[in-house]
């Protein structure tokens, strides 16, 4: 499951700089006999009791690989503005949480894994499905160390379940937004209080498609068509109904009236909604993991297939920044994080006895307890390897028979490793980027009538020679790319 709402970054200040600077001072260190200190760099909220969850994993780590851990998180809407001062400053941290990683990899801010993974990394390059590497390869080589867990993902609705028992909402027959909309009729009549589709201004409709570049742009490879080629979603019938569907719920009230400017968010906890959208994949386990973090119980329902894409490979990427000079002893500590049982569940579930227990009987089921309700753990999705995580007893065995199922089926997109260089359209990037951003949020939220709206940004994009060459460009090294690959 990702993660989840991303604010706007704010801008950079002096301030800031100045701030970043002093904080950066604190460089990695080493002893000649002690633990090495390795500085690293977390995207998000810090829990409470970071203090004593690093005390418990530097116990591990220092008697495992000599190393200690120190963490500093960045918060949601700061991250990419903080690293990029950090990348740009040169200053000597050890790892982070990666930051649009092709480009700031290309760059050179990244360590070249290549080696390290053959030694230091071993154990976690044998852990890592063979999609994780295709994904993540640049230029011939790896910068990341992504955390192994739903190497394919699918998107789903997310039902409140609270809601749907209260109100004897069916939704058995839901496999579709088109088939959606009995069911949010359903609640605007039970509960008008409610929100029935809880959708933002970020929102863009599910297709089985693999997006080449930023979803900022309209390219897609169609998983249901002729996969070989480059097409604009807008020109997709199936996507396009889509569009009829979603317009069709803003009249009738099942999306907020100020979807296309909102950033409003809906608390997985609350009942102030009644449906949203949620990437699951095969180590949430169903619908287990969104359960759990919501404390309440969540229905799925998936509307797109399970693909290994760049997309799901890149999802949480670590790096090594280039400027370390404890390259090899970070390396240890990610491996550590990666292939460690004890070491990655202190983080994940948190203090054993306060957060979670062992279920009598069994070596990795756990039970949580009313500690783990607070902000007394780490994400599982950014810390490590999900599939040495301890298995909450809420998982049916089904679950698990489906998640194993779910991995083996997955196919691997034929874009799987294409890296598309921006470099000879970077201007015309920008042209088309500035023409989407006149229409495409007010189309995707459903705010605006797609049959009017999609012809006048298809006429305005196609009379600008940048959409073209961009498109042209993008095909040429796509072709180039699955040549290589026969």
């Amino acid at each position: 499951m990702k993660k989840w709402q991303k604010v706007a970054l704010f801008s950079a200040s002096a301030l800031l700089i100045t701030a970043l600077a002093a904080c950066g001072s604190s460089k990695s260190s080493s002893s000649e006999n002690g633990p090495t200190t390795i500085k690293m760099y977390q995207i998000g909220d810090k829990p409470d009791n970071l203090d004593k969850l690093l005390e418990n994993a530097n116990k591990i780590l220092e008697k495992k690989v000599n190393a200690k851990l120190e963490m500093q998180y960045l918060g949601w809407g700061d991250y990419s503005k903080k690293m990029s001062v950090i990348t740009s400053s040169g200053e000597n941290y050890d790892i982070a949480f990666a930051d649009n990683y092709v480009v700031t990899a290309q760059k050179g801010a990244y360590a070249d894994l290549t080696d390290l993974y053959k030694k230091e990394g071993k154990e976690l390059y044998k852990a890592l499905d063979p999609a994780y590497i295709k994904g993540n390869t640049v230029n011939g080589k790896i910068y990341a160390v992504p955390v192994a867990a739903n190497v394919a993902s699918s998107q789903n609705f997310a039902f409140n379940g609270p809601l749907l028992e209260k109100y004897g909402i069916d939704i058995s027959n839901v496999n579709s937004y088109e088939t959606l909309e009995p069911v949010l009729k359903a609640i605007k009549e039970k509960d008008p209080n409610v929100v029935p589709f809880a959708i933002g201004k970020n929102f863009i409709p599910s297709e089985n498609f693999d997006y080449p570049v930023a979803n900022g742009l309209p390219f897609v490879i169609d998983m249901e068509g002729d996969t070989t080629k480059i097409v604009n979603r807008y020109e997709v019938p199936r996507f396009v109904e889509h569009l009829k569907t979603l317009h069709k719920f803003y009249n009738a009230g099942y999306i907020p009236k100020d979807v296309a400017t909102s950033d409003t968010t809906y608390e997985h906890n609350s009942d102030t909604w009644l449906v949203r959208e949620e990437t699951v994949g095969p180590a949430d386990y169903g619908n287990s993991l969104l359960s759990r973090v919501a404390n309440r119980k969540i229905e799925i329902k998936p509307i797109t297939k399970f693909i290994k894409k760049n997309q799901t490979t890149q999802v949480a990427n670590f790096v090594i920044s280039n400027n370390s000079k404890n390259k090899e002893k970070a390396m240890q500590v990610l491996n550590e994080l990666n292939t460690n049982p004890e070491l990655l569940n202190g983080l994940v579930y948190g203090p054993e006895g306060e957060n979670w227990e062992k279920v009598k009987g069994s070596e990795n089921r756990v039970k949580v307890l009313d500690g783990y309700n607070g902000n007394t753990h780490m994400s599982g999705w950014n810390t490590g390897n999900n599939w040495i995580l301890y298995i909450n007893e809420n998982v049916t065995d089904q679950q698990i028979e489906d998640s194993k199922k779910e991995l083996a089926e997955a196919k691997e997109s034929p874009a799987l490793g294409f890296i598309f260089n921006t470099e000879p359209v970077k201007s015309d990037i920008t042209a088309v980027t500035n023409t989407m951003q006149q229409f495409d949020t007010a189309i995707n939220t459903g705010t605006v009538d797609p049959e009017k709206a999609i012809p006048e940004l298809m006429e305005k994009l196609k009379s600008e020679g940048a959409y073209d060459r961009v498109l042209k460009e993008m095909q040429k090294q796509y072709d180039e790319f699955l040549a290589a690959k026969k």
